[in-house]
């Protein structure tokens, strides 16, 4: 039962097209996977997937799966319980909320803000697409709600992220004209949600469009001055509103008349167009009014995907050369097995140079962050590992980051091994239980004086995390916070 108030709303601006609108709330939502760039193409998905592999039309490395989490035929794992999903080979994602990170163009070496961005969604993606290369500043203002995002930037393997829980005011301080994309899919009204979660209803009735209107415009503000010159702004919503949405963009063109609407590229066939007339445009928006056709609007009776809005922005004409950011701390001075184990990991000397120690945790920046003291950070950068005494013992995350190549020691396991479960869910593994052959000898910095020592266990190729040999025994060492429930 949908409220009556947005009935009568979208009976009005839908006019004909309402029937099937509302028609559209009787069938059950989709659900997508979103492959992981980091790892693997999307041919070696395909000949990899235990699951349905429908390509999502307008999202080139989406999928569509039941909205069930089941796996279609015969009886197998869900994707949120499959060794894949542990290794990070996937993001479950409903298919219209993949595309803002999918419209915002991002080449390797961009410093990009993804700016309301938990639980990680988008994140993961605009990671991929920057190749490890650049920097990524993943922020939201609950700091609950970045540990998500942590988790799963983590999961993913990424190596240049900064993880931080500030209002968006306070990054301005820090990264005036900072970065060259900028992505906020702001807090909203979340109306295109109604269909996969009919809770929301309640957060809409209870504070409406205006509420949000008014948190919006704040966001994309403090995101417009954080934008160098020349720089690109994906603003998006999961909501119809157009307050929200182009009533948002009408008011930032007001504010920042440098900014203008951009095209699409490459832009799907299927995806509705902005509605200018939807909204009240400030006589000095006026003469903009064309481009708001620009805009994207998802429709569910459309399109398979819930409801979604994006709008590109270009900050003025002309683009101009990033700033150059003065970095603050010191590299730590790296001791033998420290050095040993990043070196034969494939880190090279000018990343090594980046390494810096808090406490007795060693971090590897991203290249160019200007000084970010007194912010609240969950992570600045890949965290390598902890400095013990006489060794060095490597992190989760750092074991996400890697490939088997990248380490003497490993362990490849198959997805249909038993042990897999058993590993996800930290419990000790017996080398003579296993369908697969650990690769010996074991030869890590980090290993014991009888040649037991470190061993990355992996999944088909992938890495799932550490463990450490002692005889015909791994002992686990899978981050207990990420363990198979």
């Amino acid at each position: 039962m949908l409220p009556q108030l947005f009935e009568e709303r979208m009976k009005r601006l839908l006019g004909g097209e309402y029937e099937e609108f509302l028609e559209g709330y009787e069938k059950e939502h989709v659900a997508g996977l979103r492959l992981n760039w980091l790892k693997l193409t999307g041919r070696e998905w395909e000949a990899l997937s235990p699951f349905v592999r429908k390509p999502i039309p307008w999202i080139e490395n989406g999928y569509y799966i039941p909205a069930s989490d089941k796996a279609s035929g015969e009886k197998k794992a869900s994707p949120t319980r499959h060794p894949y999903y542990y290794a990070g080979l996937y993001y479950i994602q409903e298919p219209s909320a993949m595309t803002p990170a999918n419209l915002l163009p991002i080449s390797p070496g961009d410093r990009v803000l993804d700016l309301c961005a938990a639980p990680g969604g988008k994140s993961t993606e605009l990671a991929a697409r920057l190749a490890g290369r650049g920097v990524l500043v993943s922020n939201d203002i609950s700091s609950t709600r970045a540990k998500a995002l942590l988790k799963n930037l983590g999961v993913f393997g990424v190596r240049n992220a900064v993880i931080m829980s500030e209002p968006p005011n306070n990054l301005v301080k820090i990264f005036p004209g900072y970065f060259d994309r900028i992505l906020v899919d702001a807090p909203c009204s979340g109306e295109g949600m109604f269909r996969k979660d009919p809770s929301v209803q309640k957060n809409w009735e209870q504070y409406g469009v205006d509420y949000y209107h008014k948190l919006q415009k704040e966001i994309i503000l403090a995101a417009a001055q954080m934008l160098r010159p020349g720089g690109l702004l994906l603003y998006s919503t999961c909501t119809f509103s157009p307050e929200e949405n182009e009533g948002t963009i009408a008011w930032l063109l007001s504010q920042c008349p440098e900014f203008i609407i951009e095209e699409i590229p490459h832009r799907y066939e299927g995806f509705g167009e902005g509605r200018p007339d939807w909204i009240s445009l400030p006589d000095t928006v006026k003469k903009k009014a064309d481009s708001f056709r620009h805009c994207v609007r998802i429709w569910p009776h459309r399109m398979e995907g819930e409801g979604h809005f994006c709008a590109l922005l270009k900050k003025g004409r002309e683009e101009s050369e990033p700033q150059k950011a003065s970095v603050s701390l010191r590299s730590a001075k790296l001791e033998e097995a420290e050095r040993e184990f990043l070196q034969q990991a494939g880190f090279r000397e000018e990343e090594l140079a980046r390494v810096y120690l808090q406490g007795d945790k060693l971090f590897l920046l991203p290249e160019d962050l200007p000084d970010l003291k007194g912010l609240r950070l969950l992570r600045n950068g890949l965290y390598l590992g902890d400095r013990k005494k006489n060794r060095f013992e490597p992190s989760q995350p750092l074991a996400m980051a890697l490939t088997l190549e990248q380490v003497s020691s490993f362990w490849n396991l198959s997805a249909s091994d038993p042990l897999v479960i058993k590993y996800l869910k930290c419990e000790t593994l017996m080398l003579s239980e296993s369908q697969s052959e650990p690769k010996l000898p074991l030869s890590m910095p980090s290993r014991t004086k009888n040649g037991n020592g470190l061993v990355l266990v992996g999944v088909d190729g992938f890495p799932l995390g550490w463990g450490k040999r002692n005889g015909d025994s791994i002992k686990n060492k899978y981050f207990s916070g990420w363990r198979m429930l």
